[in-house]
């Protein structure tokens, strides 16, 4: 990994600023950001990263590494809680198994954007289609994780229908926010994108870094409790992710030329969901401890891949 850019990701200010919030916490401040506008931020931010996703993907031309990139997020969304589920599932049982598993093959939008911002920073060009990628991966894992705990927990009579999981995971507002952006974008002329290019744009950086403040102190907050779950969910919530990261860096390269989309690719297949995963598992998982899978999502994989995991794997993609 080069050590300058390494330093260059760990002094961006909006990862300092999330540094700041754990802080916050650990000296028990009252520094809080407001439920509301911290709502509000998350929405901004998957609308804006969707808009301009459908702007760059109404500049592209629809071709066949479009498709394979569809298709490419869509297999790691299947693969991934499919091979991890069955890590999981002798140590932690299958309702937490299958919530995990959900969630590691699952995406971070968050993690996502703060990517782009990773990339921009790096001056490295990225195609607009990730993030119909991005979008795109968010269902199939979360049925992947409900059909494993539905196959293997065999005394649980208490199950909601497949019609109704799949439509909870298909409505999902992040999910819908960031696809219907996305058409936007690529339905909006050039004109009137930038009639709305401050908002979308130029203010982006700032309310991400109040939202990486608010992410900080949500994580240091759960640090607690996740650690009386023992050593085994830690380890894997390093451990996996990095895995999978690296993987792809190497065979992203088979899918797409450009640095940036391998770069993203890698950063989707190393993230794990803290917002879409558990609002479904909440309804299709209701013995999965959420006081297990969201900790380990937000506060351990989360922080890694923002920290050292971006100037790894970019690391990895321009050395091979």
């Amino acid at each position: 990994m080069e050590l300058q850019l390494l330093i260059d990701n760990l002094t961006n200010p909006a990862l300092l600023f999330f540094f700041l919030g754990m802080l916050a916490v650990r000296l028990k401040s009252d520094l809080a950001i407001p439920s509301n506008s911290s709502k509000f931020i998350s929405l901004y931010l998957l609308f804006s990263i969707g808009f301009k996703g459908g702007q760059e993907l109404a500049h592209s031309e629809l071709g066949f590494e479009i498709l394979w990139s569809l298709l490419f997020g869509i297999f790691l969304a299947f693969i991934v809680p499919s091979y991890t589920f069955f890590i999981l599932k002798k140590k932690l049982g299958v309702p937490n198994a299958g919530a995990i598993a959900a969630a590691y093959g699952s995406v971070s939008a968050v993690t996502f954007v703060t990517a782009v911002s990773f990339l921009e920073l790096q001056q490295i060009e990225f195609s607009g289609h990730m993030v119909a990628v991005m979008a795109l991966m968010e269902a199939p894992s979360i049925i992947v994780g409900v059909l494993l705990i539905a196959i293997f927990n065999k005394q649980d009579k208490e199950k909601p229908s497949k019609r109704k999981l799949l439509n909870h995971a298909l409505t999902n507002g992040s999910v819908l926010l960031i696809m219907g952006s996305l058409v936007i974008g690529f339905l909006a002329s050039d004109s009137q994108a930038e009639g709305i290019k401050p908002f979308t744009t130029d203010i982006f950086k700032g309310f991400l870094a109040v939202f990486l403040l608010d992410m900080g102190i949500t994580s240091g907050k759960k640090l607690a409790t996740f650690f009386q779950n023992g050593w085994f969910s830690f380890f894997f919530a390093i451990i996996i992710p990095l895995i999978n990261g690296c993987i792809v860096a190497l065979i992203s390269r088979t899918i797409t030329d450009s640095v940036g989309n391998q770069f993203l690719f890698t950063i989707l297949a190393a993230s794990a969901s803290y917002i879409a995963v558990p609002a479904a598992m909440k309804l299709a998982a209701p013995k999965a401890n959420a006081g297990l899978y969201i900790p380990m999502a937000l506060a351990i994989t989360f922080p890694l891949n923002i920290t050292l995991g971006m100037p790894l794997y970019l690391s990895i993609i321009k050395t091979f």
